[in-house]
């Protein structure tokens, strides 16, 4: 078992239960899915890298970086920043609850990127949480 599906849902809870992110993109638009297009605007849970912290024998710490991918149709990118801000706010503001298996040891947004799409329409953000997970022993 790895701490990467508690960290994606403890992620998503946090940003669905945030009126600053909520008022820019709707609950129902944070989503976990893999096609196309992305309803815009939306934040869609993305793309996941578990590290072994390999900083003791019990190997209970991994590092998830998750990558959340932000879309909405504007000329510029000034919507997209707004949505990363707010998210970026929403995820620093308490400690991510992993549940009963996981503590959330440490956790950060490492990176914010705002692209125009090769499509002309859109504007693309990536943003990417690291999340330091211990096991909770049973």
């Amino acid at each position: 078992m790895s701490a990467d599906l508690p960290v994606q849902i403890a992620l998503r809870a946090r940003l669905v239960a945030s009126p600053a992110v909520t008022g820019l993109v709707p609950a129902s638009s944070i989503l976990d899915r893999n096609s196309t297009p992305a309803p815009r605007p939306s934040i869609i849970l993305g793309e996941v890298q578990v590290i072994d912290e390999g900083d003791s024998i019990a190997r209970t710490r991994e590092r998830i970086v998750h990558t959340l991918h932000v879309w909405k149709t504007e000329p510029s990118r000034e919507g997209i920043k707004q949505i990363m801000a707010a998210m970026r706010a929403a995820i620093r503001s308490a400690r991510l609850d992993l549940g009963t298996d996981y503590h959330c040891v440490d956790w950060r947004v490492s990176s914010v990127r705002a692209l125009s799409d090769p499509d002309g329409e859109s504007s693309h953000g990536v943003l990417t949480v690291e999340v330091l997970a211990e096991e909770v022993s049973a």
